[in-house]
């Protein structure tokens, strides 16, 4: 049996199913409702019951009190509706909602995408999970104080690991590890999320500009996009050197294919006989320039190296674009010294 669960101080409103816990139902409607370890440990998700009942679900007994209870407190990660009900609960709309932590995690899993991308699959502590917007980023926190950025290209529905994509940078101190020390079951400290790139709630067509392993983040934003239905207009260029480069391109491939309202061009700079390119050549960003003479009316989400993201900034604007209609993630890679 299903139950409507209304959100206060918004008025939005979802449907629980039978068998899922009010966190489970929102966060599938896309209601963005705070939570930690998504299990009743951390309180993170903790909200108030205005009207109905609800089974409070498996928690531990310090993270809701039976006096929690009586002032009408339960965990949302845990709680199944009885009935149709009112909670009053902060809904996350920006990244300054969501709290940053610093967490230890284990290697779990890694897979060589390409000569010179790692796949880094993380897990977290079972009684964590790390909430977050879909193109956000985290740091790892190294033995030195040094930390090194990267961003997350899984979805916030799939946290069960965390998935990011890894550039060999010959000479730098963290990327050699990764290709040469670093093996599954390694632990490692990490801080997240972190950053403002992430899709904003508009009606304009989205151009999504990826350099590289620029493409993690984006794959978290269309990923999330696509799993919610969103029918906004989204094309993605992204730019490499060879096709080797594009190292997942069969996702954005079955994605265009899927999807009416997405399109994926991919694009190379320097193709080599052995790749049989018939696509588009040059530099990726050029290539949408080439497309859209007049940008006046769009969003572009671009995420790859300095160079590139400065001169798109620089071009696209030159074409119409609007300064606040322009968002990026710089990937600074760091070699030593």
């Amino acid at each position: 049996m299903s139950h409507q669960v209304t959100i206060q101080p918004s008025g939005h409103q979802f449907t629980v199913q039978n068998g899922e816990t009010v966190l489970e139902a929102a966060l599938r409607d896309n209601f963005a409702l705070p939570y930690g370890c998504r299990n009743g440990a951390c309180g993170a998700c903790k909200g108030k019951i205005l009207e109905g009942s609800v089974d409070y679900g498996d928690h531990q007994e310090g993270t809701l009190t039976d006096a929690d209870k009586a002032k009408g407190l339960a965990l949302f990660c845990t709680a199944q509706p009885l009935s149709d009900l009112v909670i009053e609960a902060k809904e996350i709309s920006a990244a300054k909602d969501i709290p940053v932590k610093t967490l230890p995690c284990r290697v779990e899993r890694m897979e060589s995408l390409a000569p010179d991308v790692m796949a880094l699959w993380l897990k977290l502590p079972s009684n964590e999970r790390l909430q977050f917007l879909p193109g956000q980023y985290l740091d790892f926190l190294l033995k030195d104080g040094q930390k090194r950025s990267f961003s997350l290209a899984n979805t916030p529905e799939e946290d069960h690991l965390l998935e990011l994509h890894i550039r060999h940078v010959p000479g730098g101190f963290f990327t050699d590890q990764v290709f040469g020390a670093m093996k599954v079951k390694d632990i490692l400290r990490i801080n997240g999320p972190l950053g403002s790139f992430f899709l904003r709630e508009s009606d304009k067509p989205a151009i999504f500009l990826a350099g590289g392993t620029g493409f993690a983040p984006i794959k978290s934003i269309l990923s999330h996009a696509f799993h919610h239905k969103l029918e906004r207009q989204m094309i993605l260029y992204w730019g490499a050197k060879a096709r080797v480069d594009l190292y997942q391109a069969a996702l954005p491939d079955a994605w265009a294919r899927e999807h009416d309202h997405f399109s994926f061009i991919p694009v190379l700079s320097e193709p080599g006989p052995e790749d049989h390119w018939a696509g588009r050549t040059g530099y990726v960003h050029q290539a949408i320039l080439a497309d859209f003479p007049d940008l006046s009316g769009y969003e572009v989400y671009a995420c790859g190296a300095p160079p590139m993201i400065d001169a798109a900034r620089r071009d696209f604007m030159a074409q119409g674009l609007p300064e606040d209609a322009f968002f990026a993630d710089a990937f600074a890679y760091q070699t030593p010294g």
